[in-house]
C-alpha cells in the first residue's frame, strides 16, 4: 500500500483524487479546511506559513491548490500576481523540498497542476497563465534534476466543474456556453481528472515523467 500526500485535497479535483485513492493506499490530506473523509489521514494547515507534517514514508505527492483570478491587466495589482504565484509556485515548491527526501527514498510520483491557459492565449488570464507556466517550468527542470529519483508531471485541464470554477458554471446557460467551446462539447469533470492523476502516481508510469498533460476537452488541440 502506498502513502499518497493530497495538498489541497477538501474540495474539487483535490478532493476526487483522495477519494479515488483511499481505498487502496494511505492518503494523507492537507488543506485549510476540514476533509472529515473515512480512511483519509487530514491535516488543517496553511501551506504557505505553516509547518508540513511529518511523514516518515511516502511514495506520491499531489499539489491541486490553486486560483482562478480572471481580470483584465488594467485591474490587476502587482499584489494579485503575487499572491497568484505563492499559492500555485512557492506552495508546492515548499511541500516538494520539505518532503524530498522521503520521495527520492520511494522513488515517487509527483503530480502538480497548470491549465490550458499556458497553451492557448485567453483574455483576462495572465495572473493564472504566469504563475502556471512557472509550475510546468518547474516540473521539467525537477524532472531532469531528479531524473533517476522522483517522476514529475503537470495534468493541464480546461475548465473544471468544482466550487473554484463555480462562477463560470453557475447556471445552465453558462454551462452550454462552456460546452460548445469545446470542440468534444464537453468541460471536465474532477473523477476524469483524478483518474489520470491516480495513473501517473502508479508504478504503471514509471517512464513517464517531465510531461505537461493536457485535459483539454479539444478546445487547444481541434479545430473544427
Amino acid at each position: 500500500m502506498k502513502t499518497i500526500l493530497v495538498i489541497g485535497g477538501s474540495k474539487g479535483i483535490g478532493a476526487s483524487i483522495a477519494n479515488r485513492l483511499k481505498d487502496t493506499n494511505h492518503v494523507i490530506t492537507i488543506s485549510r479546511s476540514l476533509n472529515d473523509v473515512d480512511n483519509i489521514t487530514h491535516h488543517s494547515l496553511n501551506v504557505l506559513e505553516d509547518e508540513f507534517p511529518k511523514i516518515d514514508n511516502l511514495d506520491g505527492l499531489v499539489y491541486c491548490p490553486g486560483s482562478i483570478n480572471l481580470k483584465s491587466l488594467s485591474r490587476l495589482k502587482i499584489e494579485d500576481f503575487q499572491t497568484d504565484f505563492n499559492i500555485n509556485v512557492l506552495g508546492a515548491i515548499r511541500a516538494i523540498k520539505h518532503y524530498e527526501k522521503q520521495l527520492i527514498q520511494s522513488k515517487g510520483s509527483v503530480v502538480l497542476f497548470s491549465t490550458v491557459a499556458t497553451h492557448l492565449g485567453m483574455p483576462f488570464h495572465s495572473s493564472i497563465a504566469v504563475s502556471k507556466a512557472a509550475v510546468e517550468g518547474l516540473a521539467k527542470s525537477l524532472a531532469a534534476e531528479y531524473a533517476t529519483k522522483i517522476r514529475f508531471n503537470v495534468i493541464a485541464p480546461t475548465v473544471t466543474d468544482t466550487p473554484l470554477a463555480s462562477r463560470l458554471l453557475r447556471n445552465e446557460k453558462q454551462q452550454e456556453t462552456m460546452r460548445e467551446r469545446h470542440p468534444l462539447k464537453q468541460y471536465l469533470d474532477p473523477k476524469e481528472v483524478a483518474s489520470l492523476a491516480e495513473y501517473l502516481l502508479s508504478d504503471n508510469t514509471k517512464s513517464i515523467s517531465g510531461q505537461i498533460i493536457p485535459m483539454d476537452a479539444g478546445i487547444v488541440s481541434i479545430k473544427l
